[in-house]
């Protein structure tokens, strides 16, 4: 009988029909699940596996990206810009392992591209992150275009949509597989003058629920991750607007934002990293969503 790939089992394992194994990372007894994830240190949750991540140009993106690969993950680095994927790839520790994808997540013609190319090259991917997204405009609902405001949702949750309708049959017919969803802790939480970015971080978590009961009983798991204000470029932008839209200085707009996070400071990229990671750690998180916000709390 073939080795089972790395990762969540099949849904006749994760009905434990095979022999349970002790999970020596953990403690604990998982029925039917691979022991290697718990027993090759850390990095057994991604090591052999195939992760592509979008948006790996920059940002979030690339801080999943190199985490995966240092976690031996062999990763594909999608976005829509060569240049800064291959900006990323030469940090990973075999900069050869990585490929580069330039696909608009957003686009049904470039997905359905994306994912001939990678059939093509006979690529089994098991662990999907969704990171691409975009911040939108920093101004009232009134005074936003509706082209403003369908360019957030297409970016922020048709790219999901698209992603996953694009790669979610092979890992059902595997067995065999992770998506996680990077939402917002906005998505949560009001954010004033941020009307089509909450909207959509609000849209991601529902998607993220309702998809991991449409795929869970195939072995797939779904999941959203949301990070609070976190230190990038994207933050940046943001202050820059909202001290622009308030009429204060960038380092004010960027107190009053940390002040909401009971931590008092910004999200680091390489904590986003680390948890996604952890969310590979953990089989049974499924329909879940994890804060990982310093315990920010958006004003109502």
């Amino acid at each position: 009988m073939a080795e089972p790939a790395p990762g969540r089992g099949t849904g006749d394992e994760q009905a434990g029909r095979s022999a349970p194994v002790t999970g020596a990372g953990h403690g604990v007894t998982v029925p039917g699940d691979d022991p290697a994830r718990y027993t090759a240190g850390p990095g057994g949750e991604a090591a052999g596996r195939t992760a592509l991540v979008t948006g790996a140009g920059n940002g979030l993106g690339r801080a999943i990206a190199l985490g995966l690969a240092r976690a031996g993950a062999r990763v594909i680095l999608v976005g829509r810009t060569a240049a800064k994927l291959q900006q990323t790839a030469a940090l990973f520790p075999d900069p050869g392992s990585a490929r580069i994808e330039v696909c608009d997540v957003s686009s049904p013609p470039s997905v359905d591209a994306l994912r001939a190319g990678l059939d093509a090259g006979a690529e089994e991917i098991s662990i999907l992150v969704n990171n691409a997204g975009i911040g939108g405009p920093v101004k009232a609902l009134t005074d936003i275009e509706p082209e403003e405001w369908d360019e957030v949702f297409s970016a922020n949750v048709r790219s999901i949509y698209l992603m996953c309708r694009a790669f979610l049959p092979q890992m059902t017919e595997r067995g065999i597989g992770d998506v996680i969803n990077v939402a917002s802790v906005s998505g949560k939480r009001p954010l004033t003058r941020r009307t089509p970015y909450t909207a959509s971080k609000m849209a991601v978590l529902g998607l993220t629920r309702t998809l991991a009961f449409e795929v869970g009983p195939a072995g797939v798991a779904v999941n959203s991750l949301s990070p609070g204000p976190c230190r990038g470029p994207r933050m940046e932008r943001n202050f820059t607007l909202e001290a622009a839209a308030t009429g204060t200085t960038y380092a004010e707009a960027e107190e009053a934002f940390v002040s909401r996070a009971a931590l008092r400071r910004l999200v680091e990229e390489d904590e986003v990293a680390a948890a996604v990671l952890a969310m590979l750690r953990m089989p049974g998180l499924c329909g879940a969503d994890i804060d990982l916000s310093a315990g920010m709390i958006a004003p109502a």
